[in-house]
């Protein structure tokens, strides 16, 4: 039944869905029936041009995350772990946290061009804020009683780090990434939406100034599926390399 459970939301909505659509009352543009949106969905992964432009967003995606899970890292850990840099960093990303980076995408396009470069450029700005403050946390958090068991023993201080602050930080590193990783995708595909002639977030745009709700509907439900599907690989990841701390959750 627990596993059962997301299922059962989803096949109610889309009986909601498919009610409202064959009701009469809202114009099909607006609410495509699940049929028309699965033939358009079928049709989308018949198209090599299609595949393709999926293949182009993840690229995107992948390259801004990517290097942002580098940097970000390495910065957090070094806000973590120095005062000096916490002092010098930390009123920096607090306070441009809020600041919306999307509203920097026309100064990017100016620098970088209209091409990938300033929309991988944006997710990299996007997906840096949560590593860093999240990672910063985590191995700031790290156990007195560790690193002190750790001296004692003689342990360097790379030692350290590699052996005590690195797993114990791990936990919080792989959830800025979680956080990070949708976020990736979701500059993404606005860029695309925006200023761009390839690429999913193209395609939303161009079917729906087309009026193809049904091909729009589509496009946005291998979005979701490519979402959920990052997202469970990324889980995995992290309990293969997180042993000891599984990702469970326990209900009382």
């Amino acid at each position: 039944m627990r596993r059962a459970a997301p299922l059962i939301l989803v096949l109610a909505i889309l009986l909601a869905w498919e009610a409202v659509a064959r009701s009469g009352h809202w114009n099909p543009l607006l609410f495509p029936s699940l049929s028309r949106i699965v033939h358009e969905l079928i049709a989308f992964f018949g198209r090599p041009e299609s595949l393709m432009e999926a293949w182009v967003s993840l690229q995107r995606a992948f390259a801004g995350f990517a290097l942002a899970a580098i940097a970000g890292v390495t910065i957090g850990m070094l806000m973590g772990r120095s005062k000096w840099f916490a002092a010098l960093l930390d009123p920096l990303f607090s306070g441009t946290y809020a600041v919306p980076k999307l509203a920097l995408f026309p100064i990017f396009i100016f620098v970088f061009g209209i091409g990938s470069l300033s929309k991988v450029a944006l997710v990299f700005l996007e997906c840096l804020y949560p590593i860093v403050i999240v990672t910063s946390q985590g191995a700031r958090g790290v156990s007195r009683v560790l690193l002190w068991s750790a001296r004692n023993m003689g342990a360097s201080g790379a030692a350290t780090l590699r052996r005590v602050v690195i797993p114990a930080a791990a936990p919080f590193i792989f959830a800025g990434l979680r956080i990070a990783l949708p976020i990736a995708l979701i500059v993404v595909i606005i860029t695309e939406m925006v200023s761009s002639a390839d690429g999913l977030g193209y395609l939303v745009i161009y079917s729906l100034a087309s009026l193809k709700t049904d091909r729009m509907l589509a496009v946005v439900v291998v979005i979701a599926a490519l979402g959920w599907a990052l997202d469970r690989a990324l889980v995995m990841l992290r309990d293969r390399l997180v042993y000891w701390e599984k990702l469970e959750t326990y209900y009382v």
